[in-house]
């Protein structure tokens, strides 16, 4: 059972959507994710990509996030969100959008985001695709942070030496099959 740590909404119960098409993050690992991002989650605008549940753009606004957009091209995923974000009376501080992440990100034409969660189906190049047009688009804010969830670390990057000079690797764990890398935009004239 899916359930809001902490904040606001602390143990609020959360549904997942039917069938094989999502795969919700572990409690475990989704535990281990905000310890890692600590006070980094206060007072920032999150992107959840393949949102899912929603449980992890939920649980960053229950934590005190200022806002959360929550992307995900699955119909039944996006009620089972709507749902979960009523529930959690998160609702007024969360955009549910129903379309596909990328583009979402080719099109999307608002202030950059504080923190973004990347979690998309494991055998998809998706994370990359995603990191190469948050970076080429500016949507990361200077200090924010990009939360990777893939099957292997080398599928963040995909051996793209150019993208993954654009960012700096925070911190790197792994969690039964999930392998999690914390990713900040490097600064001008940072080396």
């Amino acid at each position: 059972m899916m359930r809001i740590i902490t904040g606001a909404a602390r143990g609020a119960r959360l549904q997942a959507p039917a069938g094989e098409h999502t795969r919700p993050t572990a409690e475990r690992t989704k535990e281990a994710v905000f310890s890692m991002l600590g006070e980094g989650v206060v007072g920032r605008p999150v992107l959840d990509l393949f949102g899912g549940s929603g449980q992890l753009g939920l649980e960053a606004v229950s934590r005190g996030a200022t806002r959360a957009v929550i992307v995900d091209n699955d119909r039944a995923a996006v009620e089972v969100m709507r749902e979960n974000a009523r529930h959690t009376k998160l609702f007024d501080r969360v955009d549910i959008i129903s379309g596909d992440a990328i583009s979402f990100l080719r099109t999307y034409t608002g202030a950059p985001f504080g923190l973004i969660f990347l979690d998309p189906p494991y055998a998809t190049a998706l994370v990359y695709e995603c990191l190469a047009l948050i970076a080429a688009r500016g949507l990361l804010r200077c200090g924010g942070t990009v939360v990777c969830e893939t099957a292997a670390p080398e599928a963040v990057f995909a051996g793209d030496a150019a993208l993954e000079a654009q960012y700096e690797v925070l911190r790197r764990a792994r969690y039964g099959v999930a392998h999690i890398a914390l990713l900040s935009p490097v600064r001008e004239g940072q080396v």
